[in-house]
């Protein structure tokens, strides 16, 4: 699925098939889950392979590495680059990109100096489909701010992520929903929440979830739209009967959701604040980016 016989993929300054590529059984990364990744997209914007917002992502990756303690020696400008030639190598265009970096031999718990950096990319739809989502409100919380850096992007934050979707999952629902250690919403498993009253959009704060790149993109849109987005705390309860709700993130896009246990959302998807700005969001991912038009 994500690879096949001549894949390549970017390792520590080389670019190798993806079956060739070795990596350690030691390293710290793989044994304590100190590592960072980012998920990235790719669009076919008129013939032309265009990643978007790839500098606001590869920021992100270099401030997740930096609240880890995790040393990474390449700028944002190598990174972007080194994802055009990785979409390239593979003759892709619509790809989701993967770049991690991830830690040295070390059994200890100490700071480790070898520091690896990864690329790959493959075709990837939705990761949440495009069906309207049935969601339950996870007994799972997300992580404390105060015990691990939420904002960041870490490997191993996302065994919260796992333990959520499987519970979801196996009592019959699509994904779901994760309070904070106050009750209140914070997130879905693998991405940012929205939901809709009254014409108006609310979205939980910064400090107990992701900054989502495309959360803030899909906030720009719907201002630029007139519509007002307030970021508050909501107990799941306050969700449950608005009007509609839906989840954003690269890997998912804009995904609508139809129900939060059980219970249906008012309005249509396609009467929602939120399927407007799935329509608009399409048309923005496939505009050319500066480094295509760059080089056309």
């Amino acid at each position: 699925m994500y690879y096949n016989d001549n894949t390549q993929i970017y390792l520590d300054g080389d670019w190798l098939k993806a079956g060739d590529a070795r990596v350690s059984l030691y390293s710290q990364t793989m044994h304590y889950g100190s590592g960072v990744f980012e998920g990235i997209r790719s669009y076919n914007a008129d013939g032309e392979a265009s990643v978007f917002k790839a500098e606001e992502h590869y920021q992100r990756l270099l401030d997740s590495a930096a609240k880890m303690h995790i040393r990474c020696d390449y700028t944002v400008e190598q990174l972007v680059e080194l994802s055009y030639e990785l979409l390239e190598k593979n003759n892709l265009k619509d790809a989701y990109i993967r770049p991690m970096i991830f830690l040295g031999d070390n059994m200890t718990l100490h700071t480790v100096e070898k520091v690896h950096l990864f690329l790959c990319a493959w075709e990837w739809g939705k990761y949440l489909g495009s069906s309207l989502l049935n969601v339950m409100v996870s007994s799972y919380e997300r992580p404390n701010p105060r015990a691990v850096p939420v904002e960041a992007k870490v490997t191993g934050h996302y065994t919260n992520s796992i333990l959520a979707t499987t519970e979801a999952k196996s009592k019959g629902f699509d994904e779901a929903l994760l309070c904070d250690e106050n009750g209140s919403v914070a997130e879905g498993s693998g991405a940012n929440f929205f939901y809709e009253q009254d014409g108006v959009l609310y979205t939980p704060p910064l400090g107990n979830i992701l900054p989502g790149i495309t959360r803030s993109t899909a906030m720009d849109i719907a201002r630029e739209m007139g519509y007002e987005v307030v970021e508050a705390y909501f107990p799941p309860q306050k969700v449950k009967g608005a009007d509609g709700a839906f989840f954003t993130g690269t890997a998912a896009e804009i995904a609508g959701i139809g129900w939060l246990d059980g219970s249906p959302f008012k309005l249509d998807w396609e009467d929602t604040i939120g399927f407007k700005i799935a329509k608009a969001y399409q048309k923005l991912v496939r505009q050319p980016s500066r480094r295509t038009i760059a080089s056309a």
